[in-house]
């Protein structure tokens, strides 16, 4: 078995050969879904502005990013439906729910930003503002931030890789809903996490393509931030 000749095979059926299916919405939802989507992209752009201008430990750092779940989930819902999604199986004979496919590609997107860190860390301009963005989780309830991180994992792929995506003619969804998901994060002022934003929304852009679906772009999206809040912070630690 050639590592290589599998790892194309799993990343050509989790990233480039769409599964069958048939989503048509009629005018009236993608009017609705343009319009929510539109209003939601301004009021979370602004919720995650406020939100990480708080100090590190400020109690008001969780009712801000609690107030941001709610913002993409809602907006999501108003929308219109959200499907699922399938993913080939390993035999290439039938679909499934993707499940393992996207905990594999999460695992994967992982070790590559982990891999980076390395080099970030040796970087003090790079590296200042990623311990900045940390500190939330330094100074505040890690328990906390790790259940935000999750939650606010699923909100974000259900509305761009759901609403936003749905909302988008056909052969622009994966550009536009990569290059909106970064723009969002420039308030921030990480330059680093835009181009994190963007790696990160262009493989769950393309998956959802595949899939069809928001369970394989948010199973991918929660293991690779969930394990970046828990990883990273020790590596740059151990790196001072």
């Amino acid at each position: 078995m050639n590592p290589l000749t599998e790892l194309r095979a799993f990343l050509r059926a989790a990233l480039v050969t769409p599964v069958p299916r048939d989503q048509r919405d009629p005018a009236r939802v993608l009017r609705r879904r343009r319009w929510a989507a539109g209003v939601t992209l301004v009021a979370g752009a602004a919720v995650l502005w406020w939100s990480l201008q708080l100090r590190p430990g400020d109690p008001l750092f969780y009712v801000g990013t609690g107030a941001l779940a709610a913002t993409w989930l809602i907006g999501a819902l108003v929308a219109g439906p959200l499907y699922l999604g399938r993913a080939h199986t390993r035999s290439g004979t039938g679909y499934a729910r993707p499940v393992v496919q996207s905990l594999a590609l999460g695992g994967l997107l992982l070790a590559i930003f982990l891999a980076g860190a390395l080099l970030v860390a040796q970087v003090p301009v790079l590296r200042g503002p990623v311990d900045d963005l940390l500190d939330h989780a330094r100074f505040g309830s890690l328990a906390l931030v790790l259940l935000i991180t999750m939650v606010n994992g699923v909100a974000e792929e259900i509305f761009f890789r759901g609403a936003l995506y749905a909302a988008i003619p056909q052969r622009w969804t994966v550009a536009m809903t990569t290059v909106v998901y970064a723009l969002t994060t420039i308030v921030v002022g990480v330059p680093l996490l835009v181009l994190a934003a963007a790696c990160l929304g262009l493989v769950c852009g393309l998956q959802r393509r595949v899939t069809g679906g928001v369970l394989g772009p948010v199973i991918t999206h929660v293991t690779w931030s969930t394990g970046m809040l828990l990883l990273l912070p020790p590596l740059l630690s151990s790196l001072r």
